[in-house]
C-alpha cells in the first residue's frame, strides 16, 4: 500500500509536470491499493481543464496519459529495490475506468470465441499495460492461456486453449 509520503511524491511530480505545461489542474490521490497491483491512483481534476486540454492529456487511445504514467513511475521508482517501488496510475476524466471495462469486455469476448471455435484469437492494438491487464483478466480461466507475440509496435496478445 502506498504511504502518505509516496502519494505526496507522486502528486508533487504530476503537479509540477502540469505546471510546466502551463495547465492549472489539481491532482488528488484517489484509490490506493484498491486494484490488484496496489497502485496509487492519482487523478487529474478534469473540472479544472477545457475539453481540448483533456483530449491533449489523454491523447489518442490514452497514449499521452500512458506516457505521463510511465515517466512518473520510472522517475519515482528509479534506483529503488523492487520491494520498495510504488506503482502509480494516472487517471483523467474517468478514462482508466472506462478503458478497463472495455478491456474486460474484449477479454471475455476473446475467451468466448476461443471456447466456441477452438482456434486461437489475436488481440491487436493494445499497449503493453493493456496486454498485462488482459493477461490478468484471463489468468483464472483454467482452460485458456495467453501469451504475447511479435515485436513492438506490432506486438499482439494471443488467447488459446491450454494444450
Amino acid at each position: 500500500m502506498a504511504s502518505v509520503e509516496q502519494q505526496q511524491q507522486g502528486r508533487d511530480w504530476l503537479n509540477q509536470l502540469l505546471e510546466l505545461a502551463s495547465l492549472s489542474a489539481r491532482v488528488e490521490p484517489t484509490g490506493v491499493a484498491v486494484r490488484e497491483d496496489e497502485s496509487c491512483w492519482l487523478t487529474i481534476a478534469a473540472s479544472d481543464l477545457s475539453a481540448e486540454h483533456i483530449q491533449a492529456l489523454q491523447g489518442d487511445r490514452g497514449e499521452v496519459l500512458d506516457s505521463i504514467q510511465y515517466l512518473l513511475n520510472t522517475t519515482l521508482n528509479m534506483g529503488k529495490p523492487e520491494g520498495e517501488q510504488q506503482p502509480f496510475t494516472v487517471e483523467l476524466d474517468g478514462y482508466r475506468d472506462r478503458r478497463q471495462a472495455e478491456l474486460l469486455a474484449l477479454a471475455e469476448a476473446a475467451a468466448a470465441k476461443v471456447r466456441e471455435t477452438g482456434e486461437e484469437f489475436e488481440m491487436v492494438a493494445l499497449s503493453a499495460a493493456e496486454r498485462r491487464q488482459v493477461h490478468t483478466f484471463l489468468k483464472d480461466y483454467e482452460d485458456l492461456e495467453t501469451s504475447s507475440r511479435g515485436q513492438e509496435p506490432d506486438r499482439r496478445l494471443v488467447v488459446r486453449r491450454k494444450s
